[in-house]
């Protein structure tokens, strides 16, 4: 101690930060080695990959909510509907007398895919209102449970 203050210990790393291209300063070994080994250029990496734009929590969701309030465009994706109702109806027909096979009109398949979105989503409206009625923002397994029991649909 100087005069009632307390004198720094020297460290054995140097320095680092300041303004770039100050000069006198010699490069660490890892970059003296890159630079000498490509003809005293140093190369940008090869595939590096930018990082994605990481939004807040619920910001996304909020968005496709509004998104999908204006859109009157099925919300259930076609060929994999039409396969479950193919599959369902095959499985329902292997006992019965038309063993072949079930056709659909298109037209079928689109008000079958119609009334499951909406079904679907009067669900999740009422699931969401339980969860805020519980004083809870994220809906649960027993929020639908409870929608469904409230409906009729399961005792």
């Amino acid at each position: 101690m100087v005069g009632g203050k307390k004198m720094r210990q020297p460290t054995s790393r140097p320095v680092m930060g300041g303004k770039a291209g100050m000069g006198g300063k010699s490069l660490p070994a890892s970059v003296a080695a890159k630079l000498s080994s490509h003809g005293g250029k140093l190369q940008p990496p090869t595939g590096g990959v930018k990082k994605k734009r990481r939004y807040r929590p619920g910001t996304v969701a909020l968005k496709e909510i509004r998104k999908y309030q204006k859109t009157t465009e099925l919300l259930i994706r076609k060929l994999p509907f039409q396969r479950l109702v193919r599959e369902i109806a095959n499985d329902m027909a292997a006992g019965s007398w038309f063993a072949q096979g079930v056709r659909f009109q298109s037209s079928a398949v689109v008000a079958l895919q119609e009334a499951a979105g909406s079904y679907l989503i009067h669900l999740y409206e009422d699931t969401n209102m339980e969860a805020i009625h519980a004083k809870r923002v994220t809906i649960q397994a027993k929020d639908i449970q409870l929608a469904r029991r409230i409906r009729g649909e399961r005792a």
